[in-house]
């Protein structure tokens, strides 16, 4: 069997989970990206992947075949209608566009009937509006990793906010939505197409306002019948997809839809959770077999992101780890290394390390995570 995995930049999820899952299963892997150089030992096609065109091109003159795949956020679409153009298992592209473009994610709930946000355009160099429901969030419209998010409350803030991010994004089209207050949820799920499985989902904890930098997520699994809806609305039905949630007073309310599987290392939590080969799973749908069924999963885990809180240079800092405290298994993963330098961003992007823990409760869990801090501080001079 030949697997086409198409990609941007590597990262664990790839590297690490769909690459090594790809040839248990027996596949041949061909990664087509336009950073072939950052693939050392893969076989790799130098390709335009923000081009469906080009994707289906360069396939066409390579082997056949049997799977196109990405966990890539910005390259969905194409590769659903590349999957599509070779009779191949596919997302529906309109439901990628349509996750991916947060406006659009909202005007498909609305049209739906599943849920109505306060939700507007700011498009580039274009007068705000003067009716928003203060307090808002402002982000790009594709934007990813928490990047460029922020809580304006007034339209003052909303003039700097838009300034500021529009000299880092100048032709970007930024959204103003409704602020939505309540807990943050996520929902993991895997489909075929046809079933949908719910994996799980986790608690996130948030860094302090006006920022939205994920900092903790506890296994906590809710199959919220709203959310499901959103998704059933979007068209997300095939492969796997990670939506954030805020439960608000009136109801459940959908923050996006990220139409691959949890990032930032949690993908590796909800495998060890579950006790599955998650990432397996995922390829098997996209090679046209049936969806599995989760097994229920036992104890508690849970995703700490070791944020930065300065900018400067790290003195010191643990590699990747791998130690059972107790009963609790404990794993760290370096995203940083001594020497580098930090900028801060407010965003995802401040990482230094994401600490992964799974034990009997979350009280063994959080021991175990206070205990590595302490044992192996970041510090930045």
């Amino acid at each position: 069997m030949r697997l086409y995995l198409t990609t941007l930049n590597p990262t664990d999820s790839v590297t690490r989970g769909f690459l090594p899952a790809a040839r248990a299963l027996g596949c041949a892997v061909t990664i087509l990206t336009d950073q072939p150089e950052r693939y050392p030992g893969a076989e790799t096609l130098r390709t335009d992947v923000r081009d469906a065109r080009a994707v289906i091109d360069t396939i066409a003159r390579h082997h056949r075949p049997d799977a196109i795949f990405s966990n890539s956020d910005h390259i969905q679409p194409e590769t659903a209608l590349a999957a599509e153009y070779f009779g191949l298992p596919a997302k529906d592209w309109r439901a990628c566009l349509t996750a991916k473009n947060k406006a659009l994610t909202r005007r498909a709930l609305a049209l739906a009937g599943v849920e109505s946000v306060h939700s507007v355009r700011l498009p580039p160099g274009g007068p705000p509006p003067a009716d928003l429901p203060y307090p808002v969030v402002v982000k790009p419209r594709e934007g990813v990793a928490s990047e460029d998010v922020v809580l304006v409350r007034d339209s003052g803030e909303l003039a700097t906010a838009v300034a500021d991010i529009g000299a880092r994004r100048p032709t970007a089209t930024l959204v103003a939505e409704e602020y939505l207050e309540g807990p943050l949820r996520t929902l993991e799920t895997l489909g075929d197409g046809r079933d949908l499985r719910v994996l799980g989902g986790f608690r996130t904890t948030l860094g302090p306002l006006p920022y939205f930098v994920e900092e903790r997520l506890d296994w906590d699994p809710v199959a919220d019948p709203h959310v499901l809806r959103a998704l059933a609305a979007i068209g997300a039905g095939l492969g796997a997809c990670h939506a954030e949630y805020v439960v608000t007073d009136a109801g459940p309310r959908v923050v996006e839809v990220n139409y691959r599987v949890i990032g930032d290392t949690c993908d590796f939590l909800l495998a060890e959770l579950l006790g599955v080969p998650l990432h397996e799973w995922i390829l098997r749908v996209h090679l046209g077999e049936p969806v599995m069924t989760p097994p229920d999963a036992t104890g508690h885990g849970a995703a700490v992101s070791l944020v930065a809180d300065a900018t400067g240079t790290i003195k010191e800092g643990p590699g990747d780890v791998a130690e059972n405290a107790g009963d609790v298994r404990l794993r760290h993963r370096a995203l940083r290394a001594v020497g580098d330098q930090v900028e801060l961003t407010h965003t995802n992007r401040d990482y230094l390390g994401i600490v992964r823990a799974v034990g009997p409760d979350e009280a063994a869990v959080s021991r175990a995570v206070d205990g590595f801090r302490a044992r192996h501080p970041w510090v930045i001079g």
